[in-house]
């Protein structure tokens, strides 16, 4: 960004989503090492993930094949089934999801018209507008817009796999930040990510925020926090071995 006057130094920062996208473009060497794309010649000192979402940790200790499929789909539909609002998230995944992969249909997940609403609100609206459109048309009849049983599932295990975090090791130091009120997207995840990525010998440290912080108060009290960091990571400062605390 020669316009701004910024260098060739870069740190990626995201939250909920966004922290899910941080931590997949940690693991993104393949990518990152190439030349034509959007990160040319930038040296990436550090991912900050706030609550950050990874399908693919959760699919890492189930069985590939239809039974651990069909488990892993009615797992996040009901993980994400407590209220309207984080059904929405998950309808949004799904129907992301099924936009990227030729051999998945929205019926497979929701019932006929489950899909055909899920496909026009999503065509329309985002996701808060989206969640404020269902409660008002189903209030707590929500739920019903699901097969008890999803068709196809191991084709979309796979695409969840597909499109969530690689296991691969991150090419800088990763922080994750959380709060144990977080009800929206699960801190498991974070949990089993650093995990698996501390196996494969990366750096990433995992930081529980102090008080009963929720998912949308992460950002705010992370943020004294993870300036800090950073600064350090920006100053060229190497950072503390993640993986070394418990």
């Amino acid at each position: 960004m020669k316009a701004s006057g910024a260098g060739k130094t870069a740190i990626v920062y995201g939250w909920s989503q966004g922290g899910g996208a941080t931590l997949a473009a940690a693991s993104l060497s393949d990518y990152i090492a190439r030349q034509g794309t959007a990160a040319d010649n930038i040296q990436l000192l550090g991912f900050v993930a706030l609550a950050p979402f990874d399908t693919a940790v959760l699919a890492a200790g189930m069985a590939a094949d239809q039974a651990g499929a069909e488990k892993l789909i009615v797992d996040l539909a009901a993980k994400f089934s407590d209220t309207v609002f984080n059904f929405m998230h998950f309808a949004m995944n799904m129907w992301g999801t099924q936009a990227a992969f030729a051999d998945l249909h929205l019926n497979d997940i929701f019932t006929d018209d489950g899909a055909s609403v899920v496909d026009r609100v999503f065509s329309n609206k985002c996701m808060h507008a989206a969640a404020e459109t269902l409660n008002y048309a189903y209030a707590s009849g929500y739920k019903n817009l699901l097969h008890a049983k999803p068709k196809n599932a191991l084709a979309w295990m796979r695409a969840l796999v597909a499109g969530s975090v690689a296991p691969v090791k991150p090419v800088a130091p990763v922080v994750i930040y959380w709060g144990t009120k977080d009800a929206v997207v699960p801190p498991l995840m974070g949990k089993l990510y650093r995990n698996q990525m501390c196996k494969l010998a990366g750096n990433v440290e995992r930081v529980q925020l102090a008080g009963e912080q929720t998912h949308f108060s992460t950002p705010g009290a992370a943020a004294p926090l993870y300036l800090p960091w950073v600064r350090e990571r920006s100053a060229g400062r190497p950072a503390a071995n993640g993986c070394a605390v418990d």
